[in-house]
C-alpha cells in the first residue's frame, strides 16, 4: 500500500516543476506548473500576480545552455522549448516600446516600461545622441531623488547613480544640470516614459546595439516628444 501511494506521488511530482520568473524589479515570482503547460498559461500567471492588463508589450525571456536569449514561444510547451531540466528561471521583459506611450492606461504598466528603459540603458542597449542620454538619465535621476534640493543632493549627488556601462565626467554634469533646472515639479518616470523609443527589433524583440559615452547618432532610435 505504502508502495503504490509512493509510486503515486513520484508520478505526480513528475508531472510538475517548479519555475522561478524574475520581475523588472528585480524581485522573483515562483510557481508549481504542470509539465505540459504552455508558455500562455505561465504569462497569465505573471500578468495576474501583478495586476497587468496591458501585456501586449512583454513576453518572457530565458537563456539556452548555449547562453542564447530567447522569447518563450506562448502557443508551445514550455519543457520542451528550455532544452534543460527544471527548475526553470526566466524573466519578464518588455518585448516592444509602446509605438504611442500616451496611450498607456495603466499605472503598473508605465512603472514597468520605466524599469525597461532604466535597464536597457544601464546595460548599453539603447542606441542615442549625448544630449538625448543625458536627457534620459536626468527623467531616471528624477525619478530616483525627486525635485533637485541644495540642502539635500551636494556637489556629484548623481555620481552615486550608474545610468549607463561607462559616462564621461562632462555627461555626468549635464545630466545635474538637467536635474537641477529642467525637471522641477516633474515625475521622472511618468516623463521617461512619455518618450517614444523605437530601438527594438518588431521582429523577435531583440535589442539594438551598444551604448557609449560618446555615442554614435542614432536619431530613429529614440526620439524626444
Amino acid at each position: 500500500m505504502l508502495s503504490r501511494f509512493m509510486s503515486g506521488s513520484l508520478r505526480n511530482l513528475e508531472r510538475e516543476y517548479n519555475c522561478t520568473v524574475r520581475l523588472l524589479d528585480d524581485s522573483e515570482y515562483t510557481c508549481t506548473i504542470q509539465r505540459d503547460a504552455k508558455g500562455q498559461y505561465l504569462f497569465d500567471l505573471i500578468c495576474h500576480h501583478l495586476n497587468l492588463l496591458e501585456k501586449d508589450y512583454f513576453g518572457i525571456r530565458y537563456v539556452d545552455p548555449d547562453k542564447q536569449r530567447h522569447w518563450l514561444g506562448f502557443t508551445k510547451c514550455i519543457a520542451k522549448q528550455m532544452k534543460s531540466q527544471p527548475p526553470f528561471t526566466m524573466c519578464l521583459r518588455v518585448k516592444f516600446y509602446p509605438p504611442d506611450p500616451a496611450a498607456l492606461k495603466e499605472e503598473i504598466t508605465r512603472y514597468l516600461v520605466f524599469l525597461q528603459i532604466k535597464r536597457d540603458l544601464y546595460h548599453g542597449r539603447l542606441l542615442c545622441k549625448t544630449s538625448d542620454a543625458a536627457m534620459l538619465a536626468a527623467y531616471i535621476l528624477q525619478a530616483e531623488v525627486g525635485d533637485y534640493d541644495p540642502g539635500k543632493h551636494p556637489e556629484g549627488y548623481s555620481s552615486k547613480f550608474q545610468f549607463f556601462p561607462k559616462h564621461s565626467e562632462k555627461l555626468e554634469r549635464r545630466i545635474s544640470d538637467i536635474h537641477k533646472t529642467e525637471l522641477m515639479g516633474t515625475s521622472g518616470a511618468l516623463c521617461l516614459t512619455s518618450i517614444r523609443l523605437r530601438s527594438r527589433d518588431h521582429q523577435n524583440g531583440l535589442r539594438q546595439s551598444p551604448l557609449d559615452n560618446v555615442p554614435p547618432v542614432m536619431e530613429t532610435d529614440i526620439v524626444i516628444m
